[in-house]
């Protein structure tokens, strides 16, 4: 009977101990996922804050020799437009789209992808250039929808090489995150000015002109060498150099050959209007200074401030150049109406004292009297 009890005994132990091993098995995992919920975007399955923290800490705290990585931080730009024009469940879907080619993109550069929170994305990843453009292409085609402009603004931070925390590397993240955005604001600002000045001088004489001008010094432009913002600031300024025509009555635009003293100062004023119509958009402020410089003589006897050779900007100096170029060529009663051989030998007799040398020599090969006028050696 005693040997039947410790049975009995043993076998209830048994059963609490594998009840207890059961229990504690399930507790681990419900434990264990609920750790892993903790730290995981339930729209896109990301990592999400808490996540990247942990991960940058053990990263920067690992300490290992040569391990290089980047991290990305990006923030959408014209998302609540896309919200509050088709709905949240739209955005969801956009956020979850991005989500799951920044995951593939991060996995394809040795890294992983995070959403902190929002419409803002993360990802770590090999420092490497390479890994930098799969990144932004992704984001990119992400965003494409073909019904909204969705883009994104970026910052980034090299680890460990400029910071030695994951809270430090997320401020230094953001801030350059906000610069960028601040920088494409701007740009979309100056884009608006000039669209909408551009709009309006295409309706009066000459207007259709500006399109021809802003080619030809972009031609002239690359020719000399200018790239990037450099270039761009010569296009802007060849779209809007005559803006301050806008404040000049047509009939003197259309006669400029028979105008009296008083209406000869007032078309010399309209580099001054010009320069005054920019400067009221912040963002044009580099175009108004160029506008302004735009009846300087390379001599220096031209106006306003009287700016001799390179004192005048280079951008203005192209501008006209080509202006000069296309008002002779363009049909009357808008131009004079010359070949482009005879508009080409005037810029050469000119250069030297209206017109910088090297600028009208950049701009004759681009031109269709490209071939030596007659009397001069090839």
């Amino acid at each position: 009977m005693a040997a039947y009890s410790t049975l009995l005994i043993g076998i209830a132990l048994s059963g609490a101990i594998v009840g207890i091993a059961v229990a504690f098995g399930r507790s681990s995992r419900v434990l264990a996922r609920s750790h892993d919920d903790a730290l995981t975007d339930t729209l896109t399955g990301l990592g999400n804050r808490r996540r990247l923290l942990e991960d940058l800490s053990d990263l920067l705290a690992s300490g290992e020799p040569g391990r290089s990585r980047l991290l990305l931080v990006l923030d959408l730009d014209g998302f609540k437009a896309y919200n509050d024009t088709f709905g949240h469940p739209a955005g969801d879907v956009l956020l979850a789209r991005l989500g799951r080619e920044l995951e593939n993109a991060a996995r394809d550069c040795g890294g992983t992808a995070y959403r902190p929170g929002g419409d803002e994305f993360c990802a770590l990843i090999e420092n490497r250039r390479a890994g930098r453009r799969r990144l932004r292409a992704a984001v990119g085609e992400a965003l494409f929808t073909g019904v909204q402009h969705v883009t994104a603004s970026y910052g980034e931070v090299v680890l460990p090489l400029e910071a030695d925390s994951a809270e430090r590397a997320l401020q230094l993240a953001d801030r350059r995150l906000y610069a960028d955005k601040s920088q494409r604001r701007r740009q979309a600002e100056a884009r608006e000015v000039r669209d909408a000045l551009t709009e309006a001088l295409n309706g009066r004489p000459a207007g259709n002109a500006l399109g021809g001008v802003a080619d030809l010094a972009c031609r002239v432009g690359k020719a000399l060498g200018l790239r990037g913002e450099e270039l761009e600031l010569v296009v802007r300024a060849a779209e809007l150099h005559d803006v301050g025509k806008a404040a000049v009555p047509e009939a003197i635009l259309e006669n400029p050959d028979r105008l009296d003293e008083v209406e000869q100062a007032l078309l010399r004023q309209h580099t001054l209007v010009g320069e005054r119509i920019l400067s009221s958009a912040r963002p044009l402020g580099p175009v108004a200074t160029i506008v302004r410089a735009g009846d300087e003589r390379f001599d220096g006897s031209g106006h306003p401030d009287g700016l001799k050779g390179e004192d005048i900007p280079l951008a203005a100096r192209i501008v006209a150049a080509c202006d000069f170029f296309h008002t002779l060529t363009e049909p009357q009663p808008l131009g004079r109406g010359v070949s482009a051989e005879v508009a080409l030998e005037e810029l050469r007799e000119e250069a030297g004292s209206r017109f910088d040398p090297a600028v009208v020599e950049a701009l004759a090969p681009l031109t269709p009297a490209s071939e030596p006028v007659a009397g001069e050696v090839a």
